[in-house]
């Protein structure tokens, strides 16, 4: 890790990869997450970021790493504060390594413009199982697509035996190596469900589990570190007290945990006291001027959450006092009279809007979103498998970045409540209208 410059700005040299993929389904997110776990156990410093607004891999490689996980999405986040988290990050850390999303080119931008904008180089995770020196071919697309990306090395994963690996190595053209062949281990999985990987909290035995697939990694030969790579960028403008005072009790447990860390950071750096509870668990609120439930599994508890009454009480006085709520995405459908979960079970709701939330089998929404609201636009994503049926009528939409077609953010005296997530950093006013009760609809 190298020296940093005046305090002026973040600057530092640090070895520093975005490991991506040809595709979705190709082992990458577990082979950040055990990479990430065996240069931890060799004792240095890992940071590791998330391209896109994913919630659940990070929370994985955080218990991996050791650190928070951030997201990092040129269009969320916007290009500086890419800049600038990676530049602090390599001020305290030994190692960056980045998470891409689906494939390397994959969505406007892609994590190769990620890479790109950084000087990250990629290194490509590629399922070789059922081929041999196709293998290189294709990692040869990949590193010659676009000229401004650096790919010099390329991971394959499924590997059958050492001739397989061989076989591989041997087709691969002088331009590029083979920086580790990983064979099929069921160390290097882990269960899923509708929204992607289950949440870290869910596996108990999580840590032997990256334990275990860093021996695996390490002894395919990826232990070696990644090229050294020079960031350097000013720090972030800091934010005005436009929360200074506010109390903000945010649900946080297995039925509602989809919480960015740069969004709880810009909180507190507004000035707000934040305060955790348990919708599954508590019986009462937290002494606070606002709420805010975030998405999650609330389908997967609709039992324990509507035989909670106490909670349910809690939240519609909270609600009829005229304080600030906001439902995200898990929240919204927690809120209204009734939740139908994936086996069409129907559970009482928090009563707080009008209708009905019923799971799906089939995706709602996906992609980035922006909702423009007072001159400013609050960026985000969307991701569901639920639809609302209810009277309320839609106060606000969402725009999707590319593309026609929005979400419903409904209002309903200072509830505000959408399956849109937003990305706080990128509208602080409005995210502090939204909690101190400022917000209207003009």
């Amino acid at each position: 890790m190298a020296t940093t410059s005046p305090a002026s700005a973040f600057q530092a040299t640090v070895p520093a990869a975005l490991i991506s993929a040809p595709g979705s389904g190709q082992g990458k997110s577990l082979v950040t997450a055990a990479l990430a776990r065996l240069h931890r156990n060799a004792g240095r410093r890992v940071q590791v970021f998330k391209f896109g607004p994913d919630y659940l891999d990070p929370m994985v490689l955080e218990v991996a790493s050791g650190s928070p996980v951030y997201q990092l999405q040129p269009w969320m986040t916007g290009e500086d504060e890419c800049r600038w988290r990676l530049a602090q990050a390599a001020c305290e850390a030994d190692l960056i390594l980045v998470e891409g999303a689906m494939g390397l080119f994959d969505g406007t931008p892609s994590s190769a413009d990620l890479a790109v904008l950084a000087g990250i180089p990629a290194i490509p995770v590629i399922d070789a199982w059922g081929m041999a020196q196709t293998f290189g071919a294709l990692a040869l697309g990949l590193a010659r697509y676009r000229e401004a990306l650096q790919v010099t090395e390329v991971i394959a994963n499924r590997v059958a035996s050492d001739r397989h690996a061989a076989l591989l190595a041997q087709g691969l053209p002088a331009s590029l190596s083979l920086l580790g062949a990983i064979p099929r281990h069921e160390a290097l999985t882990l269960p899923e469900r509708h929204l992607g990987l289950v949440q870290a909290g869910e596996l108990s035995d999580l840590e032997s589990r990256l334990d275990e697939a860093a021996a695996v990694l390490e002894e395919a030969g990826l232990g070696r570190l990644p090229a050294p790579v020079n960031f350097s960028a000013p720090p972030a403008e800091p934010v005005p007290a436009l929360l200074a005072g506010c109390r903000i009790g945010i649900a946080r447990d297995a039925a509602f945990a989809f919480l960015y860390p740069a969004n709880l950071d810009l909180l507190r750096a507004m000035g707000a006291e934040l305060t955790f509870f348990s919708p599954l668990a508590d019986s009462c609120l937290p002494d606070v001027d606002a709420v805010w439930l975030p998405g999650g599994y609330p389908e997967l508890h609709g039992e324990t959450l509507a035989n909670n009454v106490a909670m349910r009480h809690a939240l519609q006085a909270h609600h009829q006092a005229g304080k600030p709520l906001l439902a995200e995405c898990g929240g919204l459908m927690a809120c209204l009279t009734a939740l139908v979960d994936g086996e069409g079970r129907q559970y009482a709701g928090f009563g707080l809007l009008p209708g009905t939330a019923t799971l799906t089998r089939k995706l709602q929404g996906l992609g980035m979103h922006a909702w423009h609201h007072g001159g400013v636009q609050l960026r985000g994503h969307t991701f569901h498998h639920a639809v609302v049926d209810t009277a309320l009528p839609p106060t606000w939409h969402s725009e999707k970045q590319s593309g026609t077609g929005g979400e419903a953010i409904y209002q309903q005296g200072h509830l505000l409540a959408s399956f849109f997530h937003g990305y706080f950093p990128s509208a602080p006013s409005l995210v502090a209208d939204i909690f101190t009760g400022r917000l209207t609809a003009s």
